[in-house]
């Protein structure tokens, strides 16, 4: 039961929220109170409460009307709602030669073959040393470079301008983003993403969640996967973004949006591509706009604690800048973009510490929306 409660926040006018109404789930947009007294409100974020702590209603209410499973939407149910409507699935690969293939010739058999969900596959080749592009082509995909389809602008690295580079490719009304790392790979992982959009015209993005189980050298640990969201992540956006904490995996890297609203958003680089999807999104379009899809278990690759670290330090400096874009954090302050990290052993190892420091740039870039840029970006058969 949701008690009663009230959120103290700042937030930028006409945010759209999802309310609970005399037991019912209502849209509604709403506007948060406006507290000019402090740059960050002390209490931004928290609940004040006159009872036990419960989630918040607005969370609670969200969660409850924009969460599905991808059992609630099968192919051919997609494929007559779908319409006129163009679907493009996009993945960005880098040296993923053992699982790319697989992927994409499953979603070829079922979702473009047997059943006419999908009309566009692509992958982009971010700069894969393997036979990433040759294994993608072979099973069915178009292939297109990252570097191609940035040729004019500057060189920028990681997943997010491998995204930028996959919408700027596609041609579809609906893009759905899939990581090219997953395993056993199933046609529920695309068709989930799709049947919010396909079916509901006032939704805009849809984030998949799923369970993870980490799978080390001698056990499964059921519940270990998600480390970065749950260690730093979520904190994060309970914090300073707390109607976003009704997604159960913010960072998940399977997700679906309209061209139009995909078109108007940067697209951070690095690790913080999903974490500045939703904050933007958010401001651009409203929380009601927004939903998640159950997609069931995932299994991919999972990287140790230093790249753990790396990701975090990104995704921490990614909120950060949005932070200072809505005055909540001191203008002009810019955080360092060294990450000090030490490895046991080594050749340039300190005697007394018998660890070698290793400083990373962990610096973000992002590439500005697509929709100020579209003149200057080629054709994908032309970059091709």
């Amino acid at each position: 039961m949701v008690r009663n409660a009230t959120f103290i926040r700042r937030e930028p006018p006409g945010t759209h929220l999802v309310i609970e109404l005399l037991g019912k789930i209502r849209l509604a947009r709403m506007r948060y109170w406006e507290k000019q007294e402090f740059a960050i409100p002390p209490l931004m974020g928290v609940p004040v409460r006159d009872s036990d702590v419960t989630v918040s209603p607005v969370v609670e209410a969200w969660a409850t009307y924009r969460t599905s499973t991808a059992g609630d939407w099968p192919a051919r149910r997609l494929v007559r709602a779908k319409g006129n409507s163009r679907v493009s699935v996009v993945l960005p690969a880098r040296n993923e030669e053992a699982t790319v293939g697989a992927i994409v010739s499953t979603i070829r058999e079922h979702l473009i073959d047997r059943v006419p969900l999908v009309d566009e596959l692509i992958v982009v080749d971010s700069r894969s040393t393997d036979r990433t592009a040759q294994v993608a082509r072979a099973a069915g995909a178009e292939v297109v470079s990252q570097d191609a389809m940035t040729r004019g602008l500057p060189r920028l690295t990681g997943k997010g301008d491998a995204l930028w580079a996959g919408l700027a490719a596609a041609e579809g009304d609906i893009v759905a983003f899939v990581d090219a790392d997953l395993r056993e790979f199933r046609p529920h992982f695309v068709t989930g993403l799709l049947g919010p959009l396909l079916t509901d015209p006032s939704v805009d993005f849809v984030k998949g969640f799923y369970h993870r189980p980490l799978v080390g050298a001698t056990s499964v640990e059921p519940d270990g996967g998600g480390r970065v969201t749950e260690l730093m992540a979520r904190p994060l956006l309970n914090l300073f973004w707390p109607e976003l904490a009704g997604f159960v995996q913010p960072l998940a890297g399977e997700y679906a949006g309209r061209r139009d609203v995909l078109e108007r958003v940067p697209f951070v680089t690095g690790y913080g591509v999903e974490t500045a999807m939703l904050i933007d999104l958010l401001e651009l379009v409203g929380l009601d706009a927004l939903a998640q899809v159950d997609l069931g278990e995932r299994k991919h690759r999972h990287q140790d604690t230093a790249a753990l670290g790396r990701m975090s330090a990104q995704i921490m400096l990614t909120a950060w800048s949005r932070l200072q874009r809505r005055g909540w954090a001191a203008p002009g302050v810019a955080p360092t973009a060294l990450l000090t990290q030490f490895r046991r052993g080594g050749s340039e190892a300190l005697p007394n510490l018998d660890r070698e420091i290793v400083v990373n740039d962990v610096s973000v870039e992002e590439r500005p929306p697509l929709a100020q840029l579209r003149h200057r970006i080629p054709h994908r058969r032309v970059a091709a």
